[in-house]
């Protein structure tokens, strides 16, 4: 009895200090997720500074979040933002669906530039397209709903080929999703991420014109200037 008592007890305090371990770590553990599944979806590298989440409330933030580009494009990142701010329902933690309650963006900046095919947003698409693979393979493993997503007070940058190395930036319109995977009954993370991507590009595409700089041709360092001022509506 001695014994068994014995076994118990290391059993018990061997499952607190692995629970004390995880939450300790699910900082570096989400982070790295981040890192890892977030480069092999978009087929660019994936940085982030630190996550902080309060695993007592579920709100936390991710500081210094940043998505390159994939290869073939030059400028330095499609994505970055300092902080974005995050508010998870713990209850639904351990559910096959966690719903999220609010995502803000704050301040990101967004490199949005023209290759030869197509532009580097589009080339991201393709990339967690190819990721996802099947609809049947992508419908399986924990899927997320966020029901309220906010990205404010965002700029872009815009680089075509025909004015080399010359960039414009103007400040993009807000965008507000709400219950996004609500209807699905979840997303996964590389579907969530498609959704975010084509709402930023829906709004680039509103706000930013190529004609313009792809007319600049012949003499474009010449023509360079009228092409950057002609980029934005």
């Amino acid at each position: 009895m001695k014994k068994a008592l014995w076994a118990l007890a290391v059993v018990v305090v061997l499952a607190l200090a692995g629970l004390w371990w995880l939450r300790g770590n699910v900082d570096h553990l989400v982070a790295t997720a981040i890192t890892r599944y977030g480069s092999a979806m978009t087929g660019a590298t994936v940085k982030i500074k630190s996550v902080n989440l309060d695993t007592a409330n579920g709100r936390g933030s991710l500081q210094a979040l940043t998505i390159g580009n994939p290869p073939g494009f030059k400028l330095p990142h499609a994505f970055k933002a300092e902080t974005i701010e995050l508010d998870v329902d713990l209850r639904t933690l351990a559910d096959d669906v966690v719903v999220v309650r609010k995502v803000t963006i704050l301040s990101p900046s967004i490199g949005y530039e023209k290759g030869q095919a197509m532009t580097n947003i589009d080339a991201i698409q393709k990339n967690i397209a190819t990721y996802l693979g099947p609809s049947t393979a992508a419908s399986k493993g924990k899927k997320i709903i966020v029901q309220d997503l906010q990205m404010r007070n965002a700029k872009a940058t815009a680089r075509a080929p025909l004015v080399g190395d010359q960039t414009a930036t103007v400040n993009l319109p807000d965008i507000h999703l709400r219950n996004l995977g609500q209807a699905q009954g979840g997303l996964t993370p590389g579907e969530l991420a498609q959704e975010i991507t084509n709402a930023v590009e829906q709004k680039l595409l509103s706000t930013v014109r190529w004609e313009s700089v792809l007319r600049a041709t012949g003499d474009a360092l010449n023509k360079a200037g009228n092409a950057i001022k002609g980029l934005f509506k």
